[in-house]
């Protein structure tokens, strides 16, 4: 096989509680996660050397050395095969860059998967999940998909059941923020204070699982929020401009700067995207659905 393309969506954190700062600088988390319809694509060719390159509206803003995710991903996969091989990896960006909706670990979800089919290894997804998660705590979510409580780091995963589908807006900021810099700001926010441990909010489960828009927006949660404004204050004036509009429920996803908006069905979701593309700082409104499959191959 000269050639493998992966597909694989972007997610939103529908709740995302964040636990006291651990002895080794991680955090332990509560991590509803929901993979929505905006997807990469990710093609990996024979080659004799690891390389990548980008294309789309966010190749710009892609490392294209040692610090891109989909490289590292693709060297890890080689080392536990114990291969020496080569790939040549070309992403097709459409998820934000640096906008909270885990747009570099899906990329190396992507070039798990691909490479493990361009070299022909077989291996089980378990496995893919295990060196995902040794390159950032939502590679593994971006190969399973669907909606799924992550633990831990966020890479300890159980599926969920879930009775949609959802319909979402994304207000795509014109400006990214970095995700060490979101959890810093937030343990600062937060010194002092005493931060209680993260647990899973039995009302969402149930509105997800039932397929409840309306519950959900109301239970929609983000300790990480509160940093991500402070850092970037016009989100709070994109999250006030989705709710004026009739939004069921607003979010910072992840660690932003994208805003994520829920919306009653496909009609509803295209009015508010109309609203918010006019929205100062926002770069594009985005329609989309959840849950979606994770990594897949087309």
């Amino acid at each position: 096989m000269s050639s493998v393309t992966v597909r694989v969506p972007a997610k939103v954190n529908v709740q995302l509680s964040v636990g006291p700062l651990r002895e080794d600088g991680f955090h332990d988390l509560v991590n509803v996660f929901h993979a929505v319809s905006i997807f990469d694509e990710v093609v990996a060719r024979e080659a004799r050397s690891i390389t990548v390159s980008v294309t789309g509206g966010w190749a710009a803003e892609v490392p294209l050395h040692d610090g891109n995710l989909a490289v590292r991903a693709a060297r890890a996969l080689a080392a536990r095969a114990g291969l020496d091989r080569g790939a040549e990896l070309v992403i097709h960006k459409t998820i934000p860059v640096a906008g909270g909706m885990a747009g570099g670990s899906a990329d190396a979800a992507a070039a798990l998967v691909a490479c493990d089919e361009l070299w022909g290894l077989g291996l089980p997804r378990e496995e893919l999940m295990e060196i995902g998660a040794e390159l950032g705590s939502d590679v593994p979510f971006s190969l399973m998909g669907g909606t799924a409580l992550g633990t831990g780091r966020g890479e300890r995963l159980a599926p969920l059941p879930v009775g949609g589908p959802f319909h979402w807006v994304f207000a795509v900021a014109d400006t990214g923020l970095s995700t060490a810099h979101v959890y810093k700001e937030c343990d600062r926010l937060r010194e002092g204070a005493p931060v209680p441990e993260p647990r899973p909010d039995p009302a969402l489960l149930a509105a997800l699982r039932d397929g409840d828009a309306a519950e959900l927006g109301r239970r929609l949660a983000n300790d990480l929020e509160p940093a991500a404004l402070a850092l970037h204050p016009p989100l709070a004036d994109t999250l006030r401009a989705g709710r004026d509009a009739g939004a069921l429920g607003a979010i910072v996803s992840g660690s932003g700067a994208t805003c994520a908006f829920l919306a009653g069905d496909a009609a509803h979701a295209a009015e508010l995207a109309r609203a918010l593309a006019t929205t100062p700082g926002t770069r594009a409104a985005v329609v989309a659905e959840g849950p979606a499959p994770g990594a897949t191959l087309v």
